[in-house]
């Protein structure tokens, strides 16, 4: 069984959570996408665990975890997670962990100058996590990347490239953006104190995946952020710089020629976003501060406080179909009890005219948003265990979700803890 598990709307749906949770299932879960620009919450027996860069289920003794060569990694930022997880008793091997040697490393010069470019900007922004992932993207894709697999090189060899493209970068550093120039030495240096602890997990993830292929073993793939944070399908240029969807999830893998046997979708019971760009639903004022603060509504990776609004049938409809979804999981169902209605977003209003599909551009820019308001429910649902167990109301909720979705609705999440949620 191969499986992937991908965020629909912006990111934030709780797929760390869905991982975490059918990762029981699986002999390997892997990353195929992205880096520490966001994270995965996971509250289960072990305790709160929020995961910017490792695989979800990491969190599982029986589960081994690949980092994908669709990745860009900050190694400081990986050294530090895996040292926060060994203080909380999560023991870490090459025997759970393999790391691609093609993926590409996140450089301290990139974290520079996304800061530098996002201040240049000023209130034109991209809204970005200043944790580098843009610039190092686009070394990527012009050749001049610094990939895991170097960090296994010989130092004079690594020593060479690493001058040469810092003298390349300087070139917009130091001569175009005035900040200090980048030395080659501390890059080495840089390079070696945090490489050296993971030169033990890199290896060739085509190689191992096909392999596992051969043998039978299941695999997860696990997304980054949403489908409408997708370089291509998202709300570009408000997006990340990789590809979320899960068709790339198994190039991003390390296994181009591997098909999906199953698209899990996840979804939140509302929606939310964080960073700038275009979010037709979202509340204001108080009704935001109370659904933003009921659902704790703040980012993983940056603490910065989620925008939020209604459930976005328009939105969601799209990365269903963009995600090719064959199931959902519904998510943060429990943050809505007490709800005298509930409000939904199914439609937008462009100039002048109502659509139910997604726009793109200038034309959603300007959408505003149609709610239609649903019955609420009120009570404690986290400890529901069958569906027949919820309020009415909330069973309408899903029902009518799954409707206009046009997919089925398979997991729903009625608590924060790995087992409070219901399999439909």
């Amino acid at each position: 069984m191969v499986t992937a598990i991908v965020g629909i709307n912006w990111g934030d749906e709780g797929k760390g959570r869905m991982v975490d949770l059918l990762s029981a299932d699986y002999d390997i879960v892997s990353r195929y996408q992205g880096g520490n620009n966001a994270g995965h919450t996971v509250v289960n027996e072990k305790g709160k665990f929020i995961l910017n860069l490792l695989p979800s289920g990491i969190l599982r003794d029986t589960t081994v975890n690949v980092m994908g060569n669709g990745m860009v990694i900050d190694i400081e930022h990986l050294v530090g997670e895996l040292a926060r997880l060994e203080e909380k008793g999560v023991h870490i091997t090459p025997a759970n962990l393999r790391i691609s040697d093609k993926a590409i490393i996140c450089m301290p010069y990139h974290k520079q100058m996304d800061i530098l470019e996002e201040d240049r900007l000023g209130d034109a922004k991209f809204g970005s996590t200043r944790r580098g992932i843009a610039p190092v993207y686009a070394d990527k894709y012009m050749k001049k990347g610094i990939r895991m697999g170097d960090l296994l090189m010989d130092p004079a060899a690594l020593e060479k490239k690493v001058a040469g493209i810092v003298e390349w970068k300087n070139l917009t550093v130091h001569d175009g953006y005035h900040a200090d120039a980048i030395r080659t030495e501390d890059m080495l240096a840089w390079l070696k104190t945090y490489g050296d602890p993971l030169k033990q997990y890199i290896c060739d993830t085509t190689y191992y995946l096909s392999d596992a292929i051969a043998h039978d073993k299941s695999i997860m793939f696990e997304a980054q952020l949403g489908a409408l944070r997708d370089i291509d399908f998202g709300i570009y240029p408000y997006t990340s710089s990789s590809s979320t969807i899960a068709a790339y999830a198994p190039i991003g893998a390390g296994i181009p020629f591997q098909k999906l046997d199953k698209v899990i979708g996840v979804i939140k019971a509302y929606s939310s976003c964080v960073g700038e760009g275009p979010f037709t639903a979202e509340f204001f004022g108080e009704e935001a501060d109370a659904l933003r603060g009921a659902g704790a509504e703040f980012g993983a990776a940056t603490g910065r406080p989620r925008r939020v609004g209604g459930f976005d049938v328009v939105a969601s409809r799209y990365g269903v179909m963009v995600q090719g979804a064959t199931e959902l999981a519904l998510t943060k169902l429990d943050v809505l009890s007490g709800m005298d209605k509930i409000p939904v977003c199914v439609a937008y209003e462009v100039d002048g005219e109502v659509t139910r599909e997604f726009p793109t551009g200038e034309r959603l820019l300007k959408a505003k948003p149609v709610y239609e308001y649903l019955p609420g429910f009120s009570g404690d649902i986290s400890k529901c265990k069958k569906l027949e167990e919820l309020p009415q109301a909330a069973i309408d909720y899903i029902r009518y979700i799954e409707r206009e979705m046009s997919c089925p609705i398979a997991y729903v999440s009625v608590g924060a803890e790995r087992s409070e949620y219901i399999a439909l």
